[in-house]
């Protein structure tokens, strides 16, 4: 009897389901149809476009024989970059968290047949970076992309969004944690409104968190939370209902993903190692994607400006360019800060 198993099937023209892309979930096969769906300002199932990629390298400046970090590896494409540029001689270490994308992504890196010993790849989250040190000494640039991979978003059995059905998880590591619907299981009214307030600003927190804590135990999936909020906010008034409910949907997701993976304490842990993970002149640059990330990054180099830490920091953010904008509207958000160690005192020896 044979193992091989029909793809699904679909309705109509085009694919609707995230598992029914099969084109788009292999690009190595399809790469003429994932070209097309990249040119409608689309990013196809699976895959993840690093965002101000260009902005990125001008910062970092990797060259041949440095040693940097890729503290969030992702899908991949900042680290292909940037180890490219530290050939010959150097090399990149990538960390991430995911333990399901983390072996696809190492895979595909492997597969461009640079020397293996100059890839290292570490299964951790990024605020253990000082652990690296004894194999490393020290690194010449770091790299942090806060933001969600478009292929954990688009997966809804991780759980990320409102916009397809599936289990309420929200985990970065699925293999670490609780998911989120076990944490609102366990939340008080006035503590979820604080986690709705605090994570995402959320201005309906009180009344969200009142209807979501009054019958627990009955959110389980994504479907489950986002009809919940969409009643509630249907007995509040709104100019613009369909758009304030999408933006209400988003910041509770998020709220709830900051919690479930305590990013922000890992935030903290890392910038408050980076300094003593960098070498002379090294250069940092850190992707943000909303107030809450931005906040800690640019208050945590200002003082490390006063301190001396850092020669240099970056004044207003880096936005990703009006082109980038249009043809990947995820980078939208993005917000790229950076900072520059002092340089060393003899820099010509």
């Amino acid at each position: 009897m044979s193992d091989h198993q029909r793809r699904e099937r679909y309705a109509g023209t085009h694919p609707k389901r995230f598992a029914q892309k099969y084109k788009e979930l292999a690009p190595d096969r399809y790469a003429a149809d994932v070209e097309k769906v990249r040119g409608r300002g689309q990013t196809p199932a699976g895959t993840h476009r690093p965002i101000c990629l260009d902005e990125i390298l001008e910062i970092l400046h990797p060259t041949p024989g440095e040693t940097g970090l890729d503290a969030t590896l992702g899908y991949g494409g900042h680290a292909q970059a940037l180890w490219e540029r530290v050939l010959p001689g150097g090399r990149l270490v990538a960390t991430d968290v995911d333990s399901l994308e983390l072996p696809k992504t190492e895979a595909r890196l492997r597969a461009l047949g640079h020397p293996d010993e100059s890839l290292v790849v570490r299964h951790q989250n990024f605020s253990g970076m000082e652990r690296l040190l004894p194999l490393i000494g020290a690194f010449d640039f770091v790299l942090a992309d806060l933001g969600v991979s478009s292929m954990q978003i688009d997966n809804p059995d991780r759980g990320f969004t409102f916009k397809a059905p599936g289990p309420l998880d929200l985990r970065l590591n699925p293999q670490w944690g609780k998911p989120a619907w076990a944490l609102l299981e366990g939340l008080t009214r006035r503590s979820l409104e604080t986690l709705l307030t605090e994570n995402a600003d959320e201005p309906h927190a009180a009344v969200i968190a009142k209807a979501l804590t009054a019958h627990p135990g009955r959110i389980k999936t994504t479907t489950d939370l986002a009809e919940a909020i969409v009643q509630v906010l249907a007995a509040v008034p709104l100019a613009d209902r369909e758009g304030e409910t999408r933006k209400t949907l988003q910041r509770c997701f998020q709220a709830l993903r900051i919690a479930v993976n305590r990013e922000f304490d890992s935030l903290d842990t890392f910038l408050g190692a980076l300094p003593r993970c960098l070498g002379p002149g090294a250069r940092v640059a850190v992707l943000t994607f909303h107030s809450g990330e931005e906040l800690r990054v640019t208050r945590s180099f200002a003082e490390g400006l006063k301190s001396g830490v850092y020669a240099t920091i970056s004044g207003q953010p880096i936005r990703a360019s009006t082109q980038e904008r249009y043809d990947n509207p995820r980078s939208k958000s993005a917000r790229l800060h950076w900072a520059v160690t002092p340089a060393p005192l003899n820099p010509g020896l």
